[in-house]
C-alpha cells in the first residue's frame, strides 16, 4: 500500500503567501522598477536619450523629484503583486504539487516550464490593470508638467483610466503582458526549481537561505536576458497616448520594429542593469520570503 502524501498547506494559504512574498519584495525594489521603466521610455520618439545610463537616470530622478520620487508608483507596485504574484505563485504551487509523483519525485524540466507559463499568463491577465497604472505612474515624472497624468495613487489611476478612457484601457497591452509573463515564468520558476534541485543534488548545499539565494540569482539572470525585448514592448504600449484619435503603436510588432529602426537592435535590452538589479533581488526576496513563510506554517501549523 502506497504511503499517503504528506500534509500540505491549503490552497488559500499558498495564494496568500505568494502575494505577501511578492509585496514584501516590492517594497525593497520599487526604485529599481522606476529606473527600469524610465530607461525603457528614454529616447522614445526622439533622437536623443534622456538618460545615458541607469545611474544617470537614478541621480536625475533624485535631483528633480526628491527621495520620495523614487518610490512613485509604490501603491501600484503593491497592487500588482497582490493580484499578479498571488495568482501566479498560487497556481504554480498548486499545479507543481499535482504533478509531483506519489513517491515525491518532482515534475521534469518541461513540465515545470509548462506549469510556469500557465501560471504566468493567468496571473498577468489578472494583474494587467495594476501594471498599466504602475507604468503610467512611474513614467509621469519624465513628462512636462502640463502633460502629466497626475494620478495620486493606484486606485485614483484605475478610476480615472476607466472614466476617461474606458474600462478596456485597463487591459491595454494585455497580450504583451501575458507574453512577457510566459517568458518570465518559464524562465524564472522553472530555472529556480531546476537550479535549486541541482544545488541540493550537488551535496554542497542544504535546503536553506544560501541555497535559495544562489538559485534565485541564477534564475533572475536567465529571466532578464530572455524577457527584456517583450518587456519594452509592454512598457511602451501601456504608456502610449492617443495622437489625433489614433494610438502611437498599432501592435507589439510595430513597437519592436520602431525601436530597432530608430534606436538600434540592442535598445531592446535598454535598462538591462536596473532590470536585473530589480529582478534579481526581487526574485531572491520573493522566494526567500515564500520559503520562510511555508516553513513557518509547516512547523507551527501542519506539524504543530
Amino acid at each position: 500500500m502506497a504511503e499517503a502524501k504528506p500534509k500540505t498547506s491549503p490552497k488559500a494559504i499558498k495564494f496568500l503567501f505568494g502575494g505577501l512574498a511578492g509585496m514584501g519584495a516590492t517594497v525593497f525594489v520599487q526604485p529599481l522598477d522606476l529606473v527600469k521603466n524610465r530607461m525603457q521610455l528614454s529616447g522614445q520618439g526622439t533622437t536623443a536619450r534622456e538618460y545615458k545610463t541607469s545611474f544617470h537616470a537614478l541621480f536625475s530622478i533624485l535631483k528633480n523629484e526628491g527621495v520620495g520620487g523614487i518610490y512613485t508608483g509604490l501603491s501600484a507596485g503593491l497592487l500588482r503583486q497582490a493580484t499578479y504574484t498571488t495568482t501566479r505563485l498560487g497556481i504554480y504551487t498548486v499545479l507543481f504539487e499535482k504533478m509531483t509523483g506519489a513517491d515525491g519525485r518532482p515534475p521534469n524540466f518541461i513540465l515545470k516550464a509548462l506549469i510556469g507559463m500557465t501560471a504566468g499568463a493567468t496571473g498577468a491577465f489578472v494583474g494587467t490593470p495594476a501594471e498599466v497604472a504602475l507604468i503610467r505612474m512611474t513614467a509621469d515624472g519624465r513628462l512636462p508638467p502640463d502633460q502629466r497624468r497626475g494620478y495620486s495613487n493606484v486606485f485614483n489611476a484605475l478610476a480615472r483610466i476607466t472614466r476617461e478612457e474606458g474600462v478596456t484601457t485597463m487591459w491595454r497591452g494585455c497580450l504583451p503582458t501575458m507574453a512577457r509573463a510566459v517568458v518570465v515564468n518559464a524562465a524564472q520558476l522553472a530555472s529556480y526549481s531546476q537550479t535549486k534541485q541541482a544545488l541540493l543534488d550537488s551535496g554542497y548545499f542544504g535546503d536553506d537561505i544560501l541555497c535559495h539565494f544562489c538559485a534565485s540569482m541564477i534564475s533572475g539572470l536567465v529571466t532578464t536576458a530572455a524577457s527584456m525585448p517583450v518587456d519594452i514592448v509592454k512598457t511602451r504600449i501601456q504608456n502610449m497616448k492617443m495622437i489625433d484619435g489614433k494610438p502611437e503603436y498599432k501592435n507589439g510588432m510595430e513597437v519592436l520594429m520602431r525601436v530597432v529602426r530608430n534606436e538600434g537592435f540592442f535598445s531592446l535590452w535598454k535598462g538591462f542593469t536596473p532590470y536585473y538589479a530589480r529582478l534579481g533581488p526581487h526574485t531572491v526576496l520573493t522566494f526567500v520570503f515564500l520559503e520562510q513563510m511555508n516553513r513557518f506554517y509547516k512547523t507551527r501549523v501542519l506539524d504543530g
